[in-house]
């Protein structure tokens, strides 16, 4: 279910149609022609990268780099002082919900403001791929064309740990370690960059009427940056958007590709002799298609697009909740399994994502009653 769930919800080319879009307010052309070369850009890069994670982890860290650059240039140069008044107000406005919005775009803005969806459910396959923890023993996906394939045994089978003072120790090392990496490189990042990129629309369109919602917001804005900070930095803000699109694409083609592959590989396709490394390159080129037919149809609307996937994702995370209570605290040790507040922030979950899903799909329904 979880493989059919998180391939249909990334199947629809949103991120690549968006980050198309922007390059067209900077070298002219088709979004939609561009948006297909993006998506082979893609499938191609996938498969050459020996090893697919490490080739990932430098392009992320070449987006968060452009990313940090452009808000700190952007603090300095267009942020105002009534901006920096107006940030305590927004930080502490918990609750507020624009009711222009709509329950769809809520739902979507939600999920994927933390990676949400099927990407927290990826987490643990991008730490075995480090070779962090028990990852080390598990081979990584390496591309069939340019890498050296492994066979694993370990694909088809668990292993839990006795719970020895000497492996609880060792557990507790690596538990504090990938916390702190969480912490610092996904939560920290995230909240920083979403703040700041807030400002900047902030002090460039606050109170304009008639913003539209979609891709020109960002034309608009770029042009305004323009007009404050000079030609350079509007170009600086769409090429940072388009590349963070593009990224943002690599990755989700990545990602749903892993987890689908993992799920076929370890569970349906135990005894084949395709490895996982095959199966994930033959999914990554299934989107691929899917998403070039997609836009070639004609549907080339990036944010209805966005919110489609957004939408799924969220009804993901209302699912896997609950099972990852089961799994947490019934299939482990004592000693490690979840308790306390990460608990209830999986009841906290399963019950805002579940209200949220079905008011979304009430308020989608009674557009065809």
């Amino acid at each position: 279910m979880f493989a059919v769930l998180v391939y249909f919800g990334n199947l629809w080319p949103g991120w690549a149609l968006s980050s198309a879009t922007l390059l067209t307010f900077l070298v002219g052309g088709n979004a939609s022609v561009i948006a297909v070369a993006i998506l082979l850009a893609i499938g191609i890069a996938l498969t050459l990268a020996p090893v697919v994670y490490v080739a990932l982890e430098r392009l992320i860290f070449l987006k968060v780099a452009l990313v940090l650059t452009l808000v700190v240039l952007g603090l300095v140069l267009v942020v105002d002082a009534d901006t920096w008044r107006a940030l305590p107000a927004g930080l502490m406005s918990v609750g507020t919900i624009p009711g222009q919005l709509g329950y769809a775009l809520l739902l979507g803005a939600v999920a994927f403001a933390g990676s949400g969806g099927g990407q927290n459910l990826c987490q643990s396959n991008w730490i075995r791929d480090k070779g962090f923890g028990m990852g080390q023993y598990v081979p990584r996906l390496v591309s069939p064309v340019t890498g050296d394939e492994q066979a694993s045994a370990a694909v088809v089978s668990a292993y839990v740990f006795e719970a020895t003072p000497q492996n609880l120790g060792r557990w507790r090392r690596w538990w504090r370690f990938a916390n702190v990496e969480q912490i610092f490189t996904f939560a920290l990042v995230s909240i920083v960059t979403i703040c700041l990129t807030s400002m900047l629309a902030h002090s460039t369109l606050f109170g304009e009427p008639g913003l539209p919602s979609g891709a020109a917001f960002l034309q608009i804005e770029g042009r305004r940056l323009q007009a404050i900070a000079g030609g350079w930095f509007g170009i600086l803000f769409w090429t940072t958007g388009a590349f963070s699109l593009f990224g943002s694409a690599m990755g989700i083609a990545d990602y749903t590709s892993r987890l689908a592959a993992d799920v076929l590989k370890s569970t349906y396709l135990r005894e084949s002799a395709v490895s996982e490394s095959r199966i994930y390159f033959w999914l990554v080129w299934g989107l691929v298609a899917i998403g070039c037919a997609i836009i070639l149809a004609g549907l080339n609307q990036p944010m209805v697009l966005l919110v489609v996937s957004a939408c799924v994702g969220g009804t993901m995370m209302f699912l896997y909740s609950g099972l990852l209570i089961q799994l947490n605290t019934r299939h482990l040790p004592a000693p490690i399994r979840v308790r306390s507040f990460r608990l209830w922030a999986l009841v906290w979950s399963i019950v805002f994502f579940g209200i949220l899903a079905g008011l979304t799909v009430w308020q989608q329904a009674a557009r065809f009653l």
